[in-house]
């Protein structure tokens, strides 16, 4: 099959290709095209001039190689691999399955004879003894489902029908989610079958695995809570009293612990709030964002949209795909929705709201924030209006078109 490039990771990994001192490691949420990328990379330096018996593709969910679970055996299973002149690729999926993976690689990597990508679901990957042991010999790109620019041109590639209005064409994709199998099927009762299974996926391998819960239904209740108020300033203690008052007894330390699970597993991402004028963070009170809004829409039979909160978490997924660092902000009694940072170390601001057409203090609520502000770095009031405006210097972005365009804040 022929796979969807996805240049908006690729160029990130692209200067990386041939190196054989740094170990390449993709992350991301179980099925967000962690593999399908590796393959168009392998596929890239086919082209490029590899031979293919130099490159080695070992994918350790998959039947041929799932029961290889320790260091000893992936040490032994690239050590098969033929011979061949010139620098070899190693390709390993899902190589949190291998308790020790980190020495095997390294070793090889020591070697200056392979050039490895890895993959990983969850945030074990990059904890513990792989910091210790890869300190300055790995970098990470971090993979997220189908933002909406890719979602249209995904479905392009692959000759899938685009509604011809843009407010249609985004509630597609709110309702159909960012995992790109669902690209493929042709009913939204097949693609939300699809991302349950990718539930119970996630659950069964990155979360009871690792953290032997035993009371499925208290977790249950907690991941329900989050996901049903994602974008909402959430607290420790708020989570608990809304759980309690729902008639399930638990403590803070549960809270916290499912909470840390969901956020290792990819399915959350943790948004800290940040005061503006003490340059502090906040402690306490966060907003989490979900990887994909089909984690929502799935556990819900209410398909009315809520838009402020989903096109904030568009737009939080679209941010954190083009490398953006992001906080909420607080400005005295006012709120910023997202303080985003590049990697040049440039800010910008950005509010979020459905529309600022329907009355002065609608456009008043969006824009005070940013004309509290004092700098001179970029700011934006995105919303779904078509007829757009200044203010005091504020660009107002239409959030679709900006999305189509690929645009940086």
């Amino acid at each position: 099959m022929k796979w969807f490039p996805r240049e908006n990771y690729l160029k990130k990994i692209r200067d990386f290709y041939y190196a054989a001192d740094i170990i390449k490691v993709i992350t991301g949420v179980r099925r967000c095209g962690k593999s399908c990328l590796m393959e168009t990379i392998a596929d890239k330096l086919k082209k490029g001039g590899v031979p293919e018996e130099n490159i080695h593709f070992f994918d350790l969910d998959k039947k041929d190689y799932n029961k290889i679970t320790d260091a000893d055996q992936l040490e032994q299973l690239i050590q098969s691999v033929p011979n061949a002149q010139g620098t070899k690729y190693l390709f390993v999926d899902e190589v949190q399955n291998v308790k020790g993976f980190e020495i095997v690689l390294n070793g090889f990597r020591e070697t200056g004879e392979w050039s490895i990508f890895i993959t990983g679901s969850n945030s074990y990957l990059l904890s513990g003894e792989l910091m210790t042991k890869l300190t300055g010999r790995y970098i990470e790109f971090e993979m997220f489902p189908l933002t909406f620019e890719e979602y249209e041109e995904m479905k392009k590639f692959y000759g899938r029908e685009i509604a011809a209005d843009r407010q249609e064409e985004l509630q597609n994709y709110i309702f159909e989610g960012g995992f790109p199998r669902t690209i493929l099927l042709d009913t939204i009762a097949a693609k939300r079958r699809y991302v349950q299974s990718v539930i119970h996926e996630i659950y069964e391998k990155d979360i009871h695995r690792r953290l032997k819960i035993r009371n499925k239904s208290s977790f249950d209740i907690v991941q329900t809570y989050i996901i049903n108020n994602f974008g909402a300033t959430t607290s420790l203690k708020s989570l608990k009293k809304a759980i309690e008052q729902a008639g399930t007894p638990v403590s803070e330390a549960t809270v916290a612990r499912y909470i840390k699970a969901l956020l290792d597993a990819k399915i959350l991402y943790e948004c800290p709030r940040f005061d503006m004028k003490s340059k502090k963070s906040l402690s306490g009170e966060k907003k989490y964002y979900l990887a994909d809004l089909s984690f929502y829409f799935v556990q819900n039979t209410d398909n009315r949209i809520n838009y402020d909160p989903v096109l904030e978490n568009i737009t939080y997924v679209y941010a954190r795909s083009h490398d953006y660092s992001i906080s909420v902000g607080r400005i005295g009694k006012l709120e910023c929705d997202f303080i985003l940072r590049n990697n040049e170390m440039q800010y910008s601001y950005v509010q979020v709201s459905y529309t600022i057409a329907l009355s002065k203090e609608t456009e008043d609520r969006e824009y005070c924030p940013l004309e509290a502000i004092k700098d001179n770095y970029p700011k934006y009031v995105a919303t779904m209006d078509t007829l757009l405006q200044r203010r005091n210097g504020i660009a107002h972005i239409n959030l679709v078109d900006f999305m189509r365009n690929g645009k940086e804040f």
